[in-house]
């Protein structure tokens, strides 16, 4: 075989692995595939970090509810509960692999898992996290997550597993501000229409979180009419 027959025959091999390779794969083909410098990630303060948790349901749940913070090896328990929800302050790396805001360190989500959530969704969550801070690149944290779906080593979806995030002090997208008082409702991967999410005048709308990542789950988030403290959605937090 000459030399240019070797050539195209390597090329075409190389094409076709990466044609077949599935979006998760190629997540990390990117320079942005690591986290980088870890501290534009953490709260200095470790008691605003779980006051901004507790802010994410209303205080009759998230007061009870055990409070995660993150630290540099991922998410650790600062308050224990009793009512089986679970509070935290997401960051943008819970989006899809592809979001191109993933990295964007400003990004505060305080969530508050109910007890189906935060025994099938939340271990995502904190695997996601402990890999991130230990330098991992996103293609080798979604084929991890794979690995351990298909293993069972990580709980499957359960019924009813929804997430609080009603905090008024929510930094979202590009973490400039809150964007709408909201539920999450994570369910089983299915097609959209089923909801009829992201029509006119519909308050469901799809969430990017595990858009395109291995994880077998679709989640819609539903916009609710006030804020965590009861202030209705279209007053400012300074106008209470």
């Amino acid at each position: 075989m000459n030399k240019g027959a070797a050539r195209t025959i390597s090329l075409q091999l190389l094409v076709a692995f990466v044609m077949l390779s599935p979006p998760w794969a190629r997540a990390g083909d990117t320079p942005e595939s690591t986290m980088g410098p870890v501290d534009p990630y953490l709260m200095a303060d470790r008691n605003a970090e779980i006051a901004l948790a507790r802010s994410a349901a209303p205080p009759s749940i998230s007061a009870d509810a055990t409070v995660l913070v993150l630290t540099r090896h991922g998410f650790e328990t600062a308050s224990a509960g009793k009512n089986g929800f679970v509070c935290l302050v997401d960051r943008s790396w819970s989006g899809g692999f592809h979001d191109p805001g993933f990295w964007t360190p400003t990004v505060r989500g305080p969530g508050c898992f109910n007890p189906p959530a935060a025994r099938s969704i939340l271990p995502i969550t904190l695997k996601r996290a402990e890999m991130l801070m230990a330098g991992r690149s996103k293609a080798e944290i979604a084929s991890a997550i794979k690995t351990a779906l298909e293993k069972k080593e990580l709980p499957a979806l359960e019924p009813g597993a929804m997430c609080y995030m009603m905090s008024h002090d929510q930094r979202l997208g590009d973490g400039s501000g809150p964007w709408a008082p909201h539920l999450m409702f994570y369910v089983p991967r299915m097609d959209t229409a089923a909801w009829g999410s992201d029509q006119p005048g519909t308050p469901v709308f799809l969430n990017s979180q595990f858009n395109g990542a291995p994880e077998p789950v679709t989640v819609f988030m539903v916009v609710v009419n006030k804020w965590s403290d009861g202030t209705p959605l279209n007053v400012t937090k300074h106008e209470h």
